[in-house]
């Protein structure tokens, strides 16, 4: 496929065009600024390193991962590079952006704030777009409009020797078309939350099979007694022992009691899951915070024993009985707290398999406290607390971000700390942090503890 090189090097200075075997073709100008020795490179190895995804810099394997964000870094330079990878027939066309925001790193490489927030946008617009198509799974419509793009790239092309003219305007109406993305991106979003929470549910299902099985093992055992007292009963009556009689019937009721009990044990846990199953509502409602809180603890901890019998953890709860009911929404704050248990099991597990102390006890801990505030209002603070190897401190800016995780690949997707994040603020709250690595440590009180604080009028 042949490319209209002027009109890369003007739309996307920082592209980088390489055929089959992976030979620089062409760059943009944006990437002479930050090295000129591109012009002696031949080969893109020679230039940019590949960070993300994790593949060898292969034309085949580019192809494969084509749909995904890419990052390099540029070598002999301590700048990166992201973007997306457009396959054509014989080349690859690499549409990158700087991942820079400090004006003075960008004026270094002779790069105005103005001119990197154009390129950075159009880059992220085309990731978006992408990401959109791979949530909806709507190929048609991502590629009428990848065509929708490109002929308004063609006609901004016509114009390009005024932009410097109308840049106000031609900012405002990318600005419109990073908006119009955004609300479709918020659709495919809301889906993408929903699987995460059918993830999670599969996930529980271990738990709540074993949650299930105990008040439904007490319905089966006070059944099969009082089958046994009836008879015994049928017996007294018969030879008029009404005393005896009397006292079989108040153990019927008090055994019809026990299974009324457990029963309702069992449809409150299926309703439950079936409330977490459900779309959120949106609509606030009193929930008892430590009893929502003790339910996900125990599904999450039998769950993960279901998985790997080997592991075991100390669970340690602290409950404030007068917090009482809250208003908020149930699935939601369950769904954050299934997250950050999820995660403490995660941690202790993972340190238990890499530690070879023997006297290492993977402990859980979750408590709940009422903070009194001014005129009758207080808040209600929730503390997930684990002994594991606690979080690297050049990690503790990113565990909020949307697809970044510690965990390998394949074993989260970066999404559980950052929804829970927009959770708790939709909720007018704060997810917070307290850390100590391994490194730091100075006793064996390592690990990591968040916080959830929920303001309560």
């Amino acid at each position: 496929m042949e490319f209209n090189t002027e009109q890369l090097n003007i739309i996307f200075p920082f592209h980088v065009l390489v055929n089959e075997s992976l030979n620089i073709i062409n760059f943009g100008n944006g990437l002479k600024k930050i090295s000129q020795a591109i012009e002696k490179k031949k080969e893109l190895s020679d230039f940019l390193e590949l960070k993300a995804p994790v593949i060898r810099l292969a034309y085949g394997e580019i192809v494969q991962k084509e749909k995904q964000l890419f990052l390099f870094s540029v070598k002999e330079k301590e700048l990166q590079l992201k973007g997306q990878a457009l396959c054509f027939n014989d080349s690859i066309l690499f549409i990158l952006s700087p991942v820079i925001s400090d004006s003075v790193i960008l004026k270094k490489f002779g790069i105005t704030l103005r001119d990197f927030a154009i390129y950075d946008g159009m880059v992220d617009t085309l990731f978006l777009l992408n990401a959109q198509k791979m949530a909806l799974n709507e190929s048609k419509q991502f590629y009428s409009r990848l065509f929708e793009t490109n002929k308004k790239l063609e006609e901004a092309n016509k114009g390009i020797t005024e932009i410097n003219e109308h840049l106000e305007q031609k900012v405002i109406e990318r600005t419109k078309e990073i908006q119009n993305t955004l609300t479709d991106l918020r659709s495919a979003q809301s889906q993408l939350i929903q699987s995460e929470k059918m993830a999670s549910l599969g996930e529980l299902t271990a738990g709540i099979a074993h949650e299930i099985k105990n008040p439904l093992n007490f319905v089966n055992n006070f059944s099969e007694v009082n089958t046994e007292l009836v008879d015994e009963l049928k017996t007294e009556l018969a030879t008029g022992n009404m005393q005896r009689a009397i006292e079989i019937a108040d153990n019927i009721k008090e055994n019809e009691q026990k299974i009324s009990h457990h029963g309702k044990r069992a449809d409150a846990i299926v309703k439950g899951m079936l409330q977490h199953s459900r779309t959120s509502s949106g609509q606030k409602e009193l929930t008892d915070i430590n009893a929502l809180a003790d339910e996900y603890l125990r599904l999450a901890y039998h769950g993960l024993r279901a998985k790997d019998n080997s592991f075991n953890a100390t669970i340690k709860t602290d409950y404030d009985e007068t917090i009482g009911d809250v208003n908020i929404i149930p699935q939601d704050i369950g769904r954050v707290l299934l997250n950050l248990i999820n995660n403490a099991f995660y941690a202790v597990s993972a340190k238990a398999s890499a530690t070879a102390d023997r006297n290492y006890k993977p402990t859980v801990t979750v408590t709940t406290r009422k903070v009194n505030g001014k005129r009758n209002s207080y808040w209600v603070e929730i503390r997930v607390k684990d002994n594991g190897s606690g979080i690297p401190n050049k990690l503790m800016d990113k565990i909020f971000q949307p697809f970044f995780t510690t965990k390998p690949t394949g074993q989260g997707t970066g999404l559980g700390l950052s929804l829970s994040y927009d959770i708790i603020k939709a909720h007018g709250g704060e997810l917070k942090v307290e850390n100590l690595p391994a490194d730091q440590a100075r006793d064996e009180t390592t690990g990591a503890t968040f916080v959830i604080i929920i303001p309560v009028s």
